[in-house]
């Protein structure tokens, strides 16, 4: 049966439609619209949100976990309960993403997040949101810039040990954040993106010369930018430097005030503008859950209001991305329209995602009905409402 949706504006996110209409059939959308010049078909199922506004679903290109879950943990049904939890804050799409640990761990995590994106059962028999593909983080990062994540298992990157993980991952491996100082580093990152693998610079010390090469070698991302990150010098730029004067590269932040200063959030925001920022999480199994200690790949973190913390370092986030969006409003003083944008488009052209993060004739039915404070009101995945 076919849907149709009405409400008060639309936001592909690149063009605002007001007083719009979309109509779903087979979890895709079939046609969109301002309502005076849409005809909708007879016998079309209505639903009306005459003071909301639709945007495209959200995507979380880096969250660990949330609602008591870690993405590492085979869990199936805490991955239900977290996915359900992400849709209640506007996700539709996300890269389930591991940290470092020993590497048997490693690959027998990605090997089963794999087997999951992989399955034909994936056609969901809950409303939740999707995942799209693995995000590594670790083990290819600094030990100088590694936070949390333990030393002892960090190790150089190679293309055999690439191979090795992408094999696990049955393919599915997306996104991979990789410190581009590190010995081999260009050469995995120029042979990952000619394997589909999209290489984000992070968890990095590296001068502007060595994050120059690892852009130039293929690298078309940064990884949580400021955060264990080598400090902006104004004789030795670092990477924080390349990051914010390439006018190519995308960069990701972690705008819950905490683990950057709202005051740098805007210049990150101007430096990269609307094209170029994307917004994430970050999150971890607390996300959704009363303080206390959580589990975060091998090691447990403490968790008290905002901060999530390991031995004195953060550790992740609780932070949601309905909420990271209603930060950068008010922030920045961004538009909800400028501030979705970077929780939409922009992470599904920084992985590749087609039919995701706008809204367009033939593109998925995942979409979000917010109010004009950014709000969630309504998620929709695949042309399904998400309920509790």
């Amino acid at each position: 049966m076919k849907t149709c949706i009405t409400a008060a504006r639309l936001f592909t996110p690149i063009e605002v439609i007001e007083n719009p209409v979309v109509v779903i059939e087979d979890g895709t959308i079939q046609s969109l619209g301002p309502q005076s010049s849409l005809e909708v078909p007879a016998g079309t199922q209505q639903a009306d949100f005459p003071d909301l506004v639709i945007t495209p679903g959200f995507i979380d290109i880096h969250v660990h976990g949330g609602a008591g879950h870690d993405v590492m943990r085979d869990d199936p049904s805490g991955r239900v309960a977290f996915e359900k939890a992400m849709a209640r804050h506007g996700v539709t799409s996300y890269l389930p993403t591991t940290v470092t640990a020993p590497m048997d761990r490693i690959l027998g995590a990605v090997d089963r997040l794999g087997n999951v994106i992989s399955a034909e059962e994936m056609e969901h028999a809950h409303v939740g949101a999707r995942p799209l593909g693995i995000h590594l983080e670790g083990p290819f990062i600094s030990p100088a810039k590694c936070g949390v994540h333990p030393r002892e298992f960090l190790i150089a990157p190679t293309l055999d040990l690439f191979e090795k993980i992408l094999e696990a991952s049955g393919g599915t491996l997306k996104m991979m954040t990789i410190a581009p100082e590190l010995a081999g580093a260009p050469e995995v990152i120029r042979h990952a993106r000619e394997r589909g693998v999209y290489a984000s610079i992070g968890h990095s010390n590296a001068t502007f010369e060595e994050a120059g090469k690892g852009i130039v070698a293929g690298a078309i991302s940064a990884t949580h930018t400021f955060n264990a990150m080598r400090a902006l010098d104004h004789r030795e730029p670092g990477i924080l430097g390349a990051v914010l004067s390439d006018d190519h590269l995308m960069a990701d932040i972690i705008a819950d005030g905490v683990h950057v200063a709202p005051a740098i959030i805007e210049v990150f925001l101007k430096a990269k503008g609307v094209d170029r920022a994307v917004l994430i999480t970050d999150a971890i199994s607390a996300t959704g859950m009363p303080d206390g200690t959580y589990q975060l790949g091998p090691f447990e973190v403490q968790v008290h209001g905002d901060r999530c913390e390991f031995q004195g370092k953060l550790a992740g986030s609780v932070l949601t991305l309905d909420r990271a969006v209603r930060n950068v409003m008010s922030f920045a003083g961004w538009t909800l329209q400028q501030s979705a944008t970077l929780a939409t488009r922009n992470p599904a052209r920084l992985i590749g995602a087609e039919g995701k993060g706008e809204l367009a004739i033939g593109n998925d039915a995942d979409l979000v009905l917010l109010s004009a404070k950014g709000e969630v009101v309504h998620t929709m995945v695949g042309g399904r409402f998400a309920r509790e």
